[in-house]
């Protein structure tokens, strides 16, 4: 297994929008979301306490100022308490307490700012204010928070301090905030990723798996770890599985298999016995007619274990073994030239379409045999009159044989179904066959690593076999009978 991104997460990321529809990338963002979630939670509560603290010790300063002021102002009077705020704004002109003694009217009297602030009166007399023209140089404008006082001489005080320390405490800590979920969401995706995209990689190996099994190879199996975790208990139960069902394939297979090997002989005697009764002078004409009959049934019954016979050895064989390059270009030729009197006596006008140079590595005898058995249902199902067409090419860098007729074609949702052995359309049941034709020439194109693909030919069947390059399994998508 690869440890980059998964092959089907970067399939889906070149999608407008696909990486969204990935299960791993959402739980990645799920997780991401839940990360700064819990850390925005935990530095609120930072941040509360540390900034709520701050605003307790500046409100907790200027009560003790206004206790000051007002033992002052019971002792000295108001007199006392002019000349107490008037001495600490000369002792510290630009510092952090603020002070404003004023009239009625809110004019100032003494102290270190120039008027009375907005809002004249907040929340239990505490108000927030911004101090302009403030500190040593007077360039300065920063947040104030501050108590007011109506004296019972009709004056009003203000007693406040300068917070600019607390902005910059709570400008810091909303910057570390900041970085902190910045940080944390870049951890929290890339960690989600990463275990998603383990998680995704254990996935793409089952999916391959499945897909060459769906191929036909029952001999792969899904990868394991080896660390007994969940993924690798259950790749044992596929596996487990899978090798019930092969077992159980491969019983069937052989037991027909057997059963035709089995009645081939039989049958060849039963037909050697009625030919020999055939010939016997005291016989009538009926009784000829009857054996001749007999003879065509055993015929047609041999035909049928024989190709029974012929796609067990094939799908026996080993894949690209005595193989050698065919040319594709001749092959259709000779099929042309061996059908074209058939078609002849239908009436059928053969198309033979055809590029120099068409090969492909694999047994010719096969491809032969395969390719005729699409002709023959090329003409046996289209109608008099009706028109056939082979063609060798290239197509997309790969070589393809190409076998087109004009009959009734086949149902979309039945493609995939007449591969199967012994599969018959209602409407060919009244015709000689068996059924075993195309599981035949699928069996050829799944040793030849070729793909098979029908298409509508408006009217009639396409049938296109695409052969890979350098022993490429599978050109054609894996539905093969995907709609036009």
């Amino acid at each position: 297994m690869s440890c980059g991104m998964p092959n089907r997460m970067r399939d889906r990321a070149k999608q407008p929008f696909g990486i969204l529809r990935n299960s791993i990338f959402r739980l990645a963002l799920l997780y991401m979301a839940l990360s700064i979630g819990s850390v925005v939670v935990l530095l609120g509560f930072i941040y509360w306490a540390t900034a709520g603290y701050a605003d307790r010790q500046i409100d907790a300063t200027i009560e003790a100022e206004i206790k000051g002021l007002e033992e002052q102002y019971r002792r000295r009077g108001l007199v006392g308490l002019r000349n107490v705020i008037a001495e600490r704004v000369s002792r510290d002109p630009g510092g952090a307490s603020v002070y404003l003694l004023a009239d009625e009217d809110l004019e100032p009297l003494v102290g270190n700012l120039s008027r009375w602030p907005e809002p004249a009166v907040g929340d239990a007399g505490w108000i927030s204010f911004r101090l302009r023209d403030w500190g040593h140089d007077k360039s300065e404008e920063h947040q104030a928070r501050a108590r007011t006082f109506a004296l019972r001489s009709g004056l009003n005080l203000l007693v406040g301090r300068d917070v600019r320390d607390l902005e910059e405490t709570r400008a810091r800590i909303l910057n570390a905030l900041a970085w902190g979920l910045a940080i944390t969401a870049a951890l929290a995706l890339g960690a989600g990723l990463a275990m998603g995209s383990r998680v995704m990689q254990r996935i793409d190996a089952i999916n391959q798996t499945s897909r060459d099994i769906i191929e036909g190879d029952l001999s792969r199996r899904v990868p394991t770890d080896g660390n007994g975790d969940d993924f690798d208990e259950l790749a044992d139960n596929l596996n487990r599985m899978l090798e019930r069902i092969e077992q159980l394939m491969e019983a069937v297979r052989q037991v027909s298999d057997n059963i035709a090997h089995d009645l081939r002989t039989p049958l060849t005697r039963l037909r050697t016995r009625l030919e020999l009764a055939r010939s016997g002078a005291s016989l009538s004409e009926e009784s000829r007619e009857a054996i001749d009959r007999a003879v065509e049934d055993a015929d047609e019954l041999l035909s049928t274990f024989n190709a029974l016979l012929r796609i067990a050895r094939i799908e026996s064989k080993h894949r690209l073994v005595g193989f050698v390059q065919v040319d594709l270009t001749q092959l259709v030729q000779d099929l042309a030239e061996l059908y074209e009197p058939l078609a002849a006596d239908k009436e059928q006008q053969l198309v033979v379409q055809v590029r120099e140079g068409v090969s492909a590595e694999g047994d010719r005898d096969l491809l032969f045999q395969a390719a005729a058995n699409l002709v023959d249902n090329a003409i046996k199902y289209s109608p008099p009159g009706g028109r056939i067409e082979l063609s060798a090419k290239i197509h997309a860098g790969q070589p393809e044989i190409s076998v087109a007729d004009s009959g009734p074609g086949i149902p979309r949702e039945m493609r995939e179904k007449v591969f199967q052995r012994f599969f018959r359309l209602d409407d060919s049941r009244s015709t000689p066959g068996s059924g075993l034709g195309l599981s035949l020439v699928r069996a050829v194109a799944e040793l030849h690593g070729a793909g098979i693909r029908m298409e509508a030919n408006e009217p009639g069947l396409r049938v296109d076999l695409r052969f890979g390059r350098s022993g490429e399994s599978t050109p054609f998508p894996s539905d093969s009978a995907r709609a036009p």
